[in-house]
């Protein structure tokens, strides 16, 4: 039996002599991706400021540079537009840095957006016509399907490149480095390693064909902030047995300490999925954690918004507003704050409990993205209850793979059963050895 004993009491860096020199305000740079302060609030009532992403964008024809042909489309190896006539290659230049949405983080000050990322408005068509600048026909894109439409006339293919407030055109575009065949190699291999447990359905109907290179939309966030955390660490003094009649414990002796900390954070390119149906993560009817897990995108290689990147892939359309993105951001916030600081905490061997955790902003980013990844799914039927729709995800980029592969449940609990009998019987053995 195990007891906590806690003794000693101080204020951090005051009154007692054995706690930790007082530490300055320092400074914790958090550039690794995912890493933010804490709540990540909506744009100030007075408004954003605006960076208009799509400044000389131009709905209809996008030609090549060379010969002028409108069949253009995304070599997937080198992640660069490819004219289908004369071959050229070409890429669109670097948002990130052309644009002012790379700027250095410590000079960031109230709320900057893309345009990309402005409010949706839900009363805006879906539906736009565009009117064919070779033949003069009038061709229609559903936006909620594609940004891209051939004329039905001369065959020349229509894109749609400005903003409208939809969400259908992000800020920017993160291209495909990795093929699809590449992408199908990930899934069978990763597939292959958890066939043994696998349901048999699924092993009979797997098939990499049924792949799909999906944009998936998120947006990219930068804050500069202030964090000001206060609680009580503990310290480890020493551990002593206590006897009792025949029974002993362990007492642990402890000092007690105030802690505060504050500290300036800096964070560059959190990605938030800003889908609805992907900040679903009711895991009893979906598997869109996988999603998280093949994290980090190189958002710094984005460019600039082209239609042209999309041609034979699918895509998912933002429906989420910055304000109510900004709740999810927290929840991710809080623990890397947490995180940053854990290598100014050793001294306090026993761990350190936050009580109040304080965070002021001088300035966020916003920059609504769309991010490569190549899909499989499957959806498992479930007796009496919903099924559920297990993914496969390959980042499009880096050809990070993880995925949910459905269970054959009687299999697992069989050879469950069969292991714990072996152990039951190991031990066995071992005390008929001891005491024969």
């Amino acid at each position: 039996m195990q007891e906590q004993q806690v003794t000693g009491a101080g204020v951090e860096g005051v009154s007692v002599p054995a706690g930790p020199p007082p530490v300055a305000p320092g400074v914790a740079e958090a550039t690794a991706g995912r890493e933010v302060t804490q709540a990540v609030s909506p744009p100030a009532p007075a408004g954003p400021t605006v960076i208009q992403t799509d400044e000389g964008a131009k709905n209809g024809q996008t030609k090549c540079p060379k010969c002028g042909a409108t069949e253009i489309s995304l070599n997937k190896a080198s992640g660069r537009l490819r004219c289908h006539f004369c071959r050229v290659e070409w890429a669109q230049g670097q948002t990130m840095g052309e644009m002012g949405l790379d700027d250095d983080i410590r000079q960031l000050v109230g709320v900057v957006v893309g345009s990309g990322s402005k409010d949706i408005i839900p009363s805006v068509e879906e539906v736009v016509t565009f009117k064919c600048s070779s033949c003069g026909a009038e061709v229609v894109i559903d936006t909620k399907e594609s940004t891209q439409a051939r004329c039905h006339w001369c065959r020349n293919t229509l894109s749609m490149n400005q903003q409208i407030p939809n969400g259908a055109v992000p800020d920017m575009i993160l291209p495909f480095q990795l093929t699809k065949a590449q992408a199908q190699e990930k899934i069978k291999e990763f597939v292959s390693k958890r066939k043994a447990f696998a349901h048999p359905k699924f092993k009979a109907e797997f098939t990499t064909e049924n792949i799909m290179g999906v944009y998936l939309p998120y947006m990219v966030v930068d804050a500069n902030a202030r964090c000001r955390l206060r609680g009580q660490g503990e310290r480890l003094v020493r551990t002593r047995r206590v006897s009792s009649g025949r029974s002993s414990r362990t007492v642990y002796d402890a000092d007690l300490y105030d802690v505060g900390r504050e500290f300036d954070l800096l964070v560059d390119d959190l990605t938030v999925e800003s889908s609805s149906e992907k900040l679903n993560q009711d895991t009893t009817s979906n598997t869109n954690n996988i999603i998280n897990s093949i994290m980090p995108f190189d958002v710094k290689a984005a460019v600039k918004y082209d239609s042209n990147y999309m041609k034979g892939l699918s895509s998912q359309k933002r429906d989420v507003n910055i304000d109510a993105l900004a709740m999810v951001a927290q929840a991710q916030v809080k623990d890397i704050a947490r995180h940053r600081i854990n290598d100014q905490i050793k001294f306090y061997d026993r761990g350190v409990r936050w009580d109040s955790e304080e965070i002021a902003f001088k300035g966020q980013r916003w920059v609504s993205s769309y991010l490569p990844v190549w899909l499989y799914s499957y959806y498992e039927p479930k007796r009496n209850r919903q099924g559920i729709l297990h993914y496969v995800a390959v980042n499009g980029r880096t050809g990070k793979t993880m995925g949910s592969v459905p269970v054959c449940q009687p299999r697992l609990i069989a050879v469950s059963a069969v292991i714990q009998l072996i152990a039951i019987a190991i031990v066995v053995l071992f005390f008929m050895v001891i005491f024969s």
